[in-house]
């Protein structure tokens, strides 16, 4: 059976290739997108991937994943910080999850050092900029072949 990860980019990720290049580089979304699905096509796995910049939004695809999807791969973006809501969701649905950040969250600004959401994932990747996806994906597939 195909195995189904949803994969959700939080808020302002939409405009990757365009906002704070120095930080969080020149690939856009749509680049990081299409390097996901090689990957998930040679690895025989489905993605459904969604961004959406409303935590609500990202809570409710959070609350429906258990029953469709086998993991969870997430940048929540801003909301890694501010969302226990976020946090919740995740908690809640109890199934394979790994965080990623294109940044290394430790070294930015103190508001950006902690998150909400690690402590109840498998694992954070963060700092390798558009490689943080793919290894948070192979982290995600090992997983679920364990």
């Amino acid at each position: 059976m195909l195995k189904k990860i949803l994969v959700i980019h939080g808020p302002n990720l939409n405009l990757l290739g365009q906002r704070e290049p120095a930080v969080y580089g020149r690939i856009t979304l749509k680049q990081i997108n299409n390097e996901l699905i090689k990957v998930a096509k040679k690895k025989k796995v489905n993605l459904k991937i969604v961004q959406s910049n409303h935590e609500g939004e990202i809570v409710d695809l959070i609350g429906k994943s258990k029953a469709k999807y086998s993991a969870l791969l997430i940048n929540p973006a801003a909301y890694t910080h501010t969302s226990v809501a976020i946090r919740d969701a995740i908690a809640a649905a109890n199934m394979l999850t790994v965080e990623v950040h294109l940044s290394n969250i430790y070294s930015r600004e103190e508001f950006r050092q902690k998150s909400l959401i690690s402590p109840v994932v498998q694992g954070t990747i963060m700092g390798f900029g558009a490689k943080s996806y793919i290894l948070g994906l192979e982290a995600l597939l090992d997983l679920i072949h364990k």
